[in-house]
């Protein structure tokens, strides 16, 4: 990780470094690089243009208009897409030939978060090194590839109100081809969903009703500092409530900028993507749909997945946290299918990056081709317990650094053996660390895991 950039693109309390004004029109100025790299996706000729969308949050504006400024100064074009889930940015950035898609979100996080996630012509999230060349001009350790154009060559900006309308057609060519055209309903299926008051509380509605669900939505009034507020996949307690009280057969939770997917079942159940995973892994080998017989997933992901995958004879690649990582190893292993647990899932058959509407419209075509309820869907994989827990700290060195740290995750993974495993890592747009450990039992797992975050705070907090 960079100076700016995380994990997951740039992420920031708002109206503070570096979720600034000024930062965001340095970065936007600074894409100008971009379009001096080879394979760019631009036509001969053609001036650069960038697409902008953004999540609900109240600083959406200011981030996005303050990015647009930078863009045209360097002579590039601005439309602005509005509010937006993140997979659609990326969608229309490749659909457009873009130079770049960007979005302002800060996914799962507050509302008081922001943050800016990058897309490249091709509607993959920039490399690493494109990331530390923006870094470089945004921090002036590197002048602008791009010299500032005369008055007549600066950008113009405009809105783009087919966006949502676009993005809608795209998942629905993706239904019908997992259907079969004239099969164009999911009908007879009862679901709730939580929109985190964030990017999908217009586009999920109007998508499944299309699609013949009987739906009823929660949390789709944003007001700018809702987003994500004891609602949507971070927080899924009242749709579970809700899902059972109504005799639902399912409920779906996306977060903020909706790359991510969580589900509850007809009973009340979380079903993580671990487990959603598992259910697309085996329909689709059931029906020849998994190509090179292969599924990746993150280090974070449970034991229990590996064994059914391992039960499956499906090949199973680790890869380091965050869908940008999943994607590299899918284009590695020549493979389509791989996601989180957090709920971020890629079908790269169909698309570029993680998405939530996407991944639902996958889960429901499931549901109803085979007629089995969700929880009988994810019983096939064992869960082990698992505890999370999220340290606040004050700084960020390096792990194996610390002997107490180190000693601590040492000691617990020698009394857990093989029934269970540690895994600590600093988060990568925010200032805390996670602690993950696997257990046998939850209590176990929970006496654990408390022992290495009482150890962590004592050191770094």
């Amino acid at each position: 990780m960079g100076k700016l950039f995380g994990t997951d693109g740039i992420r920031g309390k708002a109206n503070h470094h570096p979720m600034t004004a000024e930062v965001a029109l340095r970065i936007g100025n600074a894409i100008s690089s971009l379009s001096t790299t080879k394979d760019n996706g631009l036509k001969d000729g053609s001036k650069p243009f960038i697409i902008i969308g953004k999540d609900t949050r109240i600083s959406g504006d200011m981030l996005a208009h303050s990015f647009a400024a930078g863009a045209c100064a360097a002579g590039i074009d601005v439309y602005l897409a509005g509010v937006l889930p993140t997979p659609g940015i990326s969608y229309l950035t490749r659909k457009m030939s873009a130079l770049a898609g960007i979005v302002i979100s800060a996914s799962h996080n507050p509302y008081d978060d922001n943050g800016i996630k990058i897309f490249n012509a091709h509607g993959y999230k920039i490399s690493d090194q494109q990331e530390s060349d923006i870094e470089a001009i945004v921090l002036g350790e590197h002048p602008p590839k791009k010299s500032a154009p005369y008055f007549s060559e600066m950008g113009r900006v405009s809105l783009m109100p087919d966006a949502s309308e676009m993005y809608q057609v795209f998942l629905y060519q993706v239904f019908l081809n997992e259907t079969g055209r004239g099969k164009k309903t999911l009908s007879g299926i009862k679901m709730i969903v939580d929109c985190s008051n964030g990017s999908s509380y217009k586009i999920a509605p109007v998508l499944f009703k299309e699609l013949g669900v009987d739906i009823e939505v929660i949390n789709s009034s944003p007001d700018g500092k809702n987003i994500n507020q004891g609602c949507g996949s971070e927080h899924p307690e009242q749709l579970s409530k809700q899902v059972v009280e109504k005799k639902a057969a399912i409920g779906l939770a996306f977060d903020g900028d909706a790359d991510r997917l969580i589900a509850i079942d007809e009973n009340g159940h979380l079903i993580s993507g671990d487990q959603m995973i598992a259910i697309f892994a085996r329909f689709m080998k059931e029906n020849g749909q998994l190509k090179n017989n292969t599924v990746v997933t993150t280090v974070m992901s449970n034991v229990g997945l590996g064994e059914y995958l391992k039960y499956q004879n499906i090949r199973h690649v680790m890869s380091d946290v965050g869908d940008r990582n999943v994607v590299k190893e899918l284009i590695e292993n020549e493979a389509i299918l791989g996601g989180e647990d957090s709920g971020h899932m890629v079908f790269r058959n169909y698309h570029t990056t993680g998405d939530g509407l996407l991944s639902a419209i996958q889960l429901l075509t499931i549901m109803k081709k085979t007629g089995k309820p969700l929880s009988d869907l994810s019983s096939v994989m064992k869960v082990y317990p698992q505890i999370l827990e999220n340290v606040d700290v004050t700084h960020k060195p390096p792990l194996d650094s610390i002997p107490e740290i180190v000693n601590c995750i040492q000691a617990v993974e020698k009394e857990l053996g093989d029934q269970g495993r540690v895994l600590v890592r600093y988060s990568g747009t925010q200032a805390m660390c996670r602690v993950m450990v696997e257990g046998p039992t939850t209590d176990e797992t929970r006496k654990h895991c408390d022992r290495i975050s009482q150890v962590v705070k004592k050191m770094l907090g």
